[in-house]
């Protein structure tokens, strides 16, 4: 049930805008029209490096670097008394209208699947309900909306941002398949619906299933599965992640000549700060290391989109290989080496003017090369002090594109 001060706020936008609530009746035009988007991470499901005040508040020895572990080490009562505040707060209707203003036509949500069910874990439900109140949002600013279950029962990255952090992922193991599933079942019943199609763009099966760690083979099964779930309700386009593999690797499958598949895209993530040799890059290797990464996405027979990217040069974001873990850009993360000072990560501030045209000419050439295929989507919408990767900050400061058209820089590919 959503708080008092939730309903208070939902209803107060809803009267704010009025008979813009009212439903669109164009859907999203895939193949033809450029997704330009952006990612509230950080919302339904939680991510130290985006709100690090939430588990700055606990001692490092109660071992709470997750969602999974908050809830875990502090039991479903208290962890509510955290999450419900946070799930409030983090996103409203004002935020939908700047995103709008700005140019954007598309929000991604990320959600875990305990907000359907937990299947018995330590996880907390109670976010499904903030979906709805998104698309009501969403359909006051004539955005688009992109549901994606973020994380699977066992995980299926081992990354924090799948809801629990551990070294090896359990996902595909024992019952996680069925129960992703059943999850999948559950938001395509709802929002595969006709009646959501103009406001839904798309549901997508799975962000990051780790497919150089997971057999992709088995993936690949789940997420024909996961295809039929949603067509047993309508033609809403599914979304399919890349599994970090070539996304041309895919061509020739799920496609209309494989058994009439229709209505799938295909969800490529370019980061350019997860690895040792790129992060010593200087800002225009950067720039051309987009341009030479192009063939990777180009060549797929599908309607293929860069679901996550940033502008960030460095892994200087605090917490963003995890909770307690350093930088490689500082070599304070293991098996790294010193590049340079993280000093300026949290403070957008200090940066000198090119720093912040270095970081905008980056964000240009990405923007133009992912539309060579059918766009984008930053991630992420805000940060608490992230700033290389916050698209309000950036674009407040004039950092990122405002609107998303604009272009200050020469075109680099």
């Amino acid at each position: 049930m959503l708080s008092k001060y939730f309903a208070s706020a939902l209803l107060a936008a809803n009267l704010a805008c009025g008979a813009a609530i009212e439903k669109r009746k164009v859907s999203f035009n895939w193949g033809s029209e450029k997704v330009r988007g952006l990612n509230l991470g950080g919302w339904l499901v939680l991510e130290p490096w985006i709100t690090p005040s939430i588990f700055e508040k606990f001692d490092a020895s109660q071992g709470i670097v997750d969602e999974f572990t908050l809830n875990q080490k502090l039991g479903k009562d208290k962890a509510l008394e955290i999450l419900k505040p946070h799930w409030d707060s983090w996103v409203g209707f004002e935020d939908f209208q700047r995103i709008a203003d700005a140019g954007f036509n598309l929000v991604r949500i990320p959600v875990g699947f305990w907000a359907y069910d937990t299947f018995e874990t330590a996880y907390s439900s109670g976010a499904a309900p903030y979906i709805d109140a998104a698309i009501d949002w969403a359909r006051g600013t004539g955005l688009k909306v992109l549901i994606d279950l973020h994380g699977a029962p066992g995980s299926q990255n081992g990354y924090d941002n799948s809801g629990q952090r551990m070294d090896t992922p359990q996902w595909l193991q024992g019952d996680t398949v069925d129960q992703t599933l059943t999850v999948i079942e559950k938001i395509a019943d709802k929002y595969a619906k006709t009646e959501y199609q103009d406001v839904i763009a798309g549901i997508q099966l799975l962000n990051e299933p780790a497919g150089y760690e997971l057999d992709v083979n088995t993936i690949k099964q789940f997420h024909r599965d996961g295809y039929g779930r949603v067509r047993t309700v309508s033609d809403t386009t599914v979304v399919l992640h890349d599994a970090f593999q070539n996304p041309s690797s895919y061509n020739g499958w799920m496609t209309p000549s494989d058994n009439d598949v229709q209505n799938v895209a295909l969800d490529h993530h370019e980061y350019q700060v997860f690895d040792n040799g790129m992060i010593k890059w200087s800002a225009a290797e950067h720039r051309q290391g987009v341009c030479n990464n192009r063939v990777r996405w180009e060549g797929s027979d599908k309607w293929t989109f860069v679901g996550e990217w940033t502008g960030a040069m460095t892994d200087c974001a605090k917490w963003l290989n995890g909770y307690g873990r350093g930088a490689r850009y500082d070599g304070t993360y293991d098996g790294s080496e010193y590049v340079g000072d993280c000093g300026f990560a949290s403070d957008l501030d200090s940066w000198d003017q090119q720093r912040k045209d270095d970081t905008r000419w980056y964000i240009e050439t990405q923007i133009s090369a992912f539309e060579k295929v059918d766009g984008w989507i930053w991630w992420n919408f805000k940060t608490e002090q992230a700033p290389e990767w916050d698209w309000g900050k950036l674009s407040a400061a004039g950092v990122f594109p405002n609107p998303v058209t604009d272009k200050k820089f020469s075109a680099v590919c």
